[in-house]
């Protein structure tokens, strides 16, 4: 049995960062608007309430990573996921967002109609195990869909030759549960990315040995355990001045550290580097196994809290390996170097399979936008062309995620706010076939990571010129959201204009 929900002025699909903090941006800059959360699952948390393998925790400062609004205030500058969850509680709850999510409730497709001005989205409401108990409709006629970028169901897929040999336990991060038992186990973890980052330290404190396997290697930065200038700040001003001004510093300085290593990729490569030489024993070999052949930042950059991957490689049972798999056998792994990795467990930290709009069917007056994502240039990073009224809301890749995602949440409602302001029922980017030939055509994400390459066709383009681009740091976007025009590349229509057509 379908039923149908109230209609909204606002709707949000998601709850975890990006969804809980539109809430508050929606709240604060348009408290008259009616709008509700659908989350799919029972709980606040997104990321931070799925992932469950060892050691998981924000790779970013918390600094930055939490709410400008609700200041992280416990002085650790890399927090571990239940911290994470239980701080976006907290947050939610602090400005009554917690009252307006809707759990359990999974959105399956998302259509808009311009004779109704209205986006209908379908959705299963369902049990903690999955089960669809009803089904219900709603109506908004503003939508933003903060689901992320990567699938909970399905991993990124990998081939890993002869892996159906291997007589003990194969597991992918994404799919860890609490009774997975490695204490004393010999592990191999195939991958170099920030989750192989994060498992082997933790691992190594029980397991008898434990092997990152690499085909390249990877940038890892160490930071410090503490937030040493919050501790400071808080020492002569009130929490939440302190975290508010700490915000800014950090930000500042995330963004000259990250455009120095961009704009100066020799100098960055040796500054990183060295720091990793550092960390590492004595007459390890650092251009093997951590000299990577990509620039710092055209792919992710790795962040350990007070250096403890390094440290978990100068003790005794930590290593990595730089080879290739010939193929995996029934005790281990043989690579092509003709060495053999004994294992009792494989874990495959091999990536993410990266999806927008979270497998959502969307539609726009009947048509299927999925299959055409990737010819559709993006809108000041938020919004998509050729689809009305709706905001795609995605974070940074390259620095922290939380400030992208916000700038970006205000540059819709903006959006929002034009239409209102100027009587428009739509708002849409639009390009003229005459421009559209002249412009680039250039990846939204220039990131060089291989869960990034693989998807690129299903991804939006970007022109980087006008507002056809998706800013790569804050400032950047700052400055379009402050100064920049929310009528170049957009198309506002009239309820009355929109009928007579």
């Amino acid at each position: 049995m379908v039923t149908e929900e109230a209609t909204f002025d606002i709707i949000i699909t998601g709850a975890g960062l990006s969804g809980i903090n539109a809430a508050y941006l929606l709240q604060s800059e348009l408290p008259n608007h009616s709008f509700t959360v659908l989350e799919s699952r029972d709980h606040i948390g997104g990321t931070w309430a799925f992932w469950k393998y060892p050691g998981v925790r924000s790779d970013s400062a918390m600094a930055l990573f939490g709410f400008p609004w609700y200041p992280w205030t416990e002085g650790t500058n890399m927090a571990d996921a239940h911290l994470i969850k239980k701080y976006m509680e907290d947050a939610a709850a602090s400005q009554g967002i917690d009252k307006k999510i809707s759990f359990n409730h999974r959105v399956t497709s998302e259509s808009w109609s311009t004779e109704e001005q209205r986006w209908t989205l379908h959705v299963d409401v369902t049990s903690s195990d999955g089960t669809v108990l009803q089904k219900k409709i709603f109506k908004t006629q503003w939508l933003i869909n903060a689901t992320g970028y990567y699938s909970y169901e399905k991993p990124r897929p990998a081939v890993i030759p002869g892996i159906e040999n291997f007589q003990g336990q194969v597991i992918h991060p994404q799919f860890w549960t609490e009774d997975v038992q490695y204490d004393n186990k010999r592990i191999i973890i195939i991958g170099s990315g920030a989750t192989a980052i994060t498992l082997l330290p933790a691992l190594a404190k029980t397991a008898k040995h434990v092997t990152m396997l690499q085909r390249s290697p990877s940038y890892v930065f160490s930071l410090p355990a503490r937030d040493t200038l919050l501790e400071f700040l808080e020492k002569f001003l009130p929490n939440q001045w302190a975290g508010k001004i700490n915000w800014w510093i950090r930000m500042i300085a995330e963004t000259i550290f990250v455009q120095l290593l961009l704009n100066f990729p020799n100098w960055g490569r040796k500054f990183v580097v060295d720091a990793m030489r550092k960390q590492l024993p004595k007459g390890f070999d650092v251009d093997k196994h951590f000299n990577p052949q990509y620039n710092p930042f055209e792919q992710r950059l790795c962040l350990c809290p007070r250096g403890d991957f390094f440290k978990a490689l100068r003790g005794p049972n930590a290593s990595v390996v730089t080879d290739h798999i010939e193929t995996v056998t029934e005790n281990g792994i043989l690579l092509k170097s003709g060495e053999t990795l004994e294992a009792d467990m494989i874990i495959t930290a091999t990536g993410l399979q990266m999806i927008l709009l979270n497998n959502i069917d969307v539609f726009v007056d009947g048509v299927r936008i999925n299959d055409t994502m990737g010819q559709r240039y993006m809108w000041n990073g938020v919004m998509l062309e050729g689809v009305p009224n709706t905001g795609v809301i995605v974070g940074y890749i390259a620095a922290t995620w939380t400030p992208g995602a916000s700038t970006r949440t205000k540059q819709f409602i903006k959006v929002i706010k034009h239409a209102e302001k100027t009587g428009a029922s739509i708002a849409a980017p639009y390009i003229e076939e005459s421009e559209r030939a002249r412009l680039p055509r250039e990846p939204c994400i220039p990131n060089s990571s291989t869960y990034i390459t693989e998807v690129r066709d299903r991804l939006p383009l970007v022109a980087n010129t006008g507002p056809w681009r998706n800013g790569k740091n804050w400032l950047e976007d700052a400055i379009r959201y402050w100064f920049g025009w929310v009528t170049t590349g957009m198309r506002y229509t009239s309820w009355n204009r929109a009928k007579s057509d």
